[in-house]
């Protein structure tokens, strides 16, 4: 099907555990830009974002995404270890480095949003316009993309795990990767 513009759904697993009212996985979903997922559900060949994932988001997932989807786990910071200790189906991907740009933790490398996490997924797997369709929903989503346009632009463009895990230390050269 050439020609024809195909995203990947989206899907968020909520966990409950902030305000409501700040949510940003929720607000995807209100606005019918992703569908709440049971832990049960997420497919084995999901993308799922994982801070504590063994290798980074790239263009090599692609692919899967497109055929089934991109998962957010949604839940505090605060419990966020205690979280994915637990085993989730899918492929677990960690976001390579970037800044926050929500006001809760403005600036704070890997700090994100479940908003930007998801975005910072889709814009590093080439789905740009969704990506920041996605953080139009938001005032500070701009932000997002100002602090990590750079960054971003690199690591779509990269070809390999390497050349990612390589940006990302040229970027962010204090992070501790495997």
């Amino acid at each position: 099907m050439s020609g024809v513009h195909e995203d990947p759904r989206l899907f968020t697993f909520e966990m409950h555990q902030d305000d409501p009212s700040k949510c940003t996985s929720a607000k995807m979903r209100r606005l019918g830009f992703a569908r709440p997922i049971s832990k049960g559900a997420i497919q084995r060949e999901s993308i799922v974002l994982n801070p504590g994932g063994r290798e980074p988001v790239s263009i090599l997932d692609r692919p899967l995404a497109l055929q089934r989807g991109l998962v957010v786990i949604d839940c505090s910071w605060a419990h966020a270890q205690e979280v994915f200790r637990v085993h989730f189906k899918g492929i677990q991907r960690r976001l390579p480095g970037l800044l926050a740009g929500n006001p809760t933790n403005y600036s704070r490398l890997g700090a994100l949003s479940s908003l930007e996490a998801m975005s910072g997924a889709l814009y590093i797997m080439n789905f740009k316009d969704l990506s920041v369709k996605l953080l139009s929903i938001y005032k500070w989503g701009e932000t997002f993309l100002t602090l990590n346009q750079d960054a971003l632009n690199e690591y779509s463009n990269a070809n390999s795990l390497e050349e990612i895990k390589k940006i990302e230390l040229e970027f962010f050269p204090n992070t501790q990767r495997a």
